[in-house]
């Protein structure tokens, strides 16, 4: 007991001191000893001066310094080498335009800022190859897979450098490059010449943008920045005339949460009014934009600020499927599900019966012979019968080793399920359900919807609150117990149908989902956890989408999955119908109909309780072998 405490109080000592050194060495690199540091769970991120890193475990494997290192040093070196004012004066309209002019601004600073310390490029590379082995680069076959803004940033980030990228992208970057055409490599090479001056660096970093549609070309008799004549004040007003097409208010470019009119160069005063009378226009017309009071331009968001959450979890859900309908209506639709899957019930039970066959066969126990002593061995007697001077053989029985499983179906009930995706699913969970049980595996089978349509009573709160800027999630979840764990299939069969009934089905938040049966999973006793995913788009929920970045809730969860998948307390599993998962998950199948739905959910469960049985049968072997002297 007393070791075990030394040696946690001596992790606990190791990773005070690595905080402290980072934090040190963040500081000393952006040049900056006023710069707050700050380790909590969650990505790294900067809001004015104060850093946000991840928080360290007290192990500190070598993967986790470096990658936490180079954390420390892209930070640094956008203290050290950014200019808010410069980048803010080019910052394009578009969504999608913005996100690819941040990244290629980071990668910016992390090359000019790395060429002449290696340590520093070290930990970079470090973290880049993490990064896109995380982001599942390496399993990309298309060249739309990969977002356009981890595209374009490598491409650039190769350009100055010189250096390849990691080896997890090169094969996705080669179908990028393939496509760029001339206007956008003459935009990238001009990009290589002028990394150190980030003026001509964002006007070319705007040229690559026009070259790929993503924004419109700027005027070639636009001053120099700093100029401040007549013609560009004349054309900054101008441009805060030009109404917002992505109909969000202006806000400071690294909240990454409004629109920026491109190429302002106006004054501070006239920017404010120019946002005024947006937001009064806006509110005449009656658009859901955020409203309240409008940050000041020269100072930045709080960095929680840019952290997912929702806006309030008062009016969220989790609720038992027969605490939605009444028992009558369960038996309707139980018997609709029935009817519509006679065919498919066949098919998919023959797949059952093997798995079943197979996990019953991994339990059997079995028996050592040819012992010393044990049970005598009946089958031999025959033997001393014969030749009396043999010794009599004995017997001793052994149990498999098949580690008590809990398995989780996690189906997205989203409107895009609706028809024969959600029908099968619902009838290959209660096969999966009903099989599992024979073999004393615990099933449960959960659902997450949404409980209205483009918001419900969260976004209620939120107009009456004003429309405070940046909200977070915007709509009231509801998550659905179909099957607990410890429910026998014969009570919880009903509860499946419920999965049919009309109107349950709106928008998926697959994060907070992902999140919620993957701490039910951690609660139970069992040693082995598999969660199973199935769903058939991306994370989609219009009333959050519209006031947040559009890629708001599938950044939160890649970084949920991440979580979950380098923790390896759980064992995760996805199966995308119609959509491509693969980029999410690390272990996952994407299928085309629905139909293939339930024999790829046996042979995936199939081939995970194999590979355990192979690992058992390897440690059995380990043990059993003779030690070499």
């Amino acid at each position: 007991m007393s070791a075990s405490s030394g040696g946690n109080a001596k992790d606990a000592s190791r990773a005070e001191d690595f905080k402290r050194a980072t934090a040190g060495a963040l500081r000393a690199l952006a040049q900056q000893d006023d710069v707050q540091v700050a380790f909590q769970p969650g990505p790294h991120g900067l809001a004015g001066k104060r850093a946000r890193l991840p928080l360290p475990t007290r192990a500190l494997p070598p993967a986790e310094m470096a990658k936490l290192r180079g954390a420390a040093d892209s930070i640094a070196l956008r203290l050290r080498h950014h200019d808010d004012a410069i980048h803010n004066a080019r910052m394009p309209a578009r969504r999608e335009a913005r996100d690819v002019y941040d990244a290629l601004e980071q990668a910016r600073v992390e090359v000019l800022g790395s060429q002449h310390m290696e340590g520093v490029a070290a930990n970079l590379d470090a973290r880049l190859a993490e990064e896109c082995e995380a982001e599942g680069y390496d399993r990309m076959t298309r060249k739309d897979q990969m977002p356009v803004e981890a595209a374009l940033a490598l491409l650039a980030r190769e350009r100055m450098s010189g250096q390849k990228a990691p080896a997890a992208a090169r094969p996705v970057l080669d179908l990028w490059r393939g496509s760029l055409g001339e206007r956008a490599e003459a935009a990238l090479d001009e990009m290589a010449r002028d990394q150190a001056d980030q003026s001509q660096f964002a006007r070319a970093a705007r040229r690559l943008l026009a070259a790929m549609d993503l924004a419109e070309a700027e005027a070639d008799a636009e001053p120099e920045q700093g100029e401040g004549g007549e013609e560009g004040s004349e054309q900054s007003g101008e441009q805060d005339n030009t109404p917002d097409s992505e109909g969000q208010s202006q806000s400071d470019a690294e909240s990454m949460l409004g629109a920026q009119p491109e190429d302002m160069e106006g004054e501070a005063a006239d920017d404010e009014g120019a946002e005024d009378a947006e937001e009064d226009l806006a509110a005449a017309e009656g658009e859901d934009r955020p409203g309240g009071p409008q940050p000041r331009r020269d100072t930045l968001l709080p960095d929680n600020e840019n952290l997912y959450r929702p806006y309030t979890r008062a009016f969220d859900e989790e609720i038992a499927a027969e605490d939605l309908c009444d028992a009558e209506e369960l038996t309707r639709l139980r018997q609709q599900l029935d009817q519509q899957l006679q065919n498919l019930q066949g098919v998919v039970a023959k797949l059952a019966n093997r798995l079943q066959r197979r996990l019953l066969a991994q339990q059997t126990r079995a028996w050592d012979f040819d012992l010393d002593e044990g049970l005598l061995d009946a089958g031999r007697l025959a033997r001393v019968v014969v030749n009396p001077l043999l010794a009599l053989s004995y017997k001793r029985e052994r149990d498999t080793e098949f580690r008590d499983t809990v398995v989780t179906l996690l189906i997205d009930n989203s409107g895009s399920m609706r028809g024969r995706p959600i029908t099968v699913a619902a009838m290959c969970g209660d096969i999966l359900a009903r099989t599992l049980e024979r073999c004393a595996v615990k099933v449960e089978v959960l659902g997450f919807t949404t409980r209205a349509w483009k918001g419900g009573q969260s976004r209620e709160r939120w107009v009456t609150d004003g429309k405070p800027r940046n909200p977070g999630r915007l709509n009231d979840l509801r998550h659905i117990i179909y099957k607990a764990a410890d429910a026998p299939w014969r009570r919880a069969r009903k509860n499946l149908g419920l999965m049919l009934r009309e109107g349950l089905l709106k928008e998926n938040i697959d994060g907070e989902a992902l999140l919620w049966a993957y701490r039910r999973l951690l609660a139970r006793s069992e040693h082995r956890r598999i969660l199973m995913v199935i769903s058939d788009g991306a994370p989609v929920d219009d009333s959050t989408l519209s006031v947040n970045p559009g890629n708001y809730l599938e950044k939160h969860l890649r970084e949920v999955i991440r979580d979950i998948e380098s923790r390896e307390l759980v064992e995760l599993i996805a199966i995308g119908i119609g959509h491509d998962v693969t980029r999410y998950y690390r272990r996952a199948v994407t299928i085309v109909d629905a139909e293939e739905l339930g024999g790829t959910m046996m042979k995936k469960l199939a081939e995970l309780f194999d590979e355990d049985e192979a690992a058992a049968w390897a440690r059995a072997s380990i043990e059993r072998a003779p030690l070499v002297a």
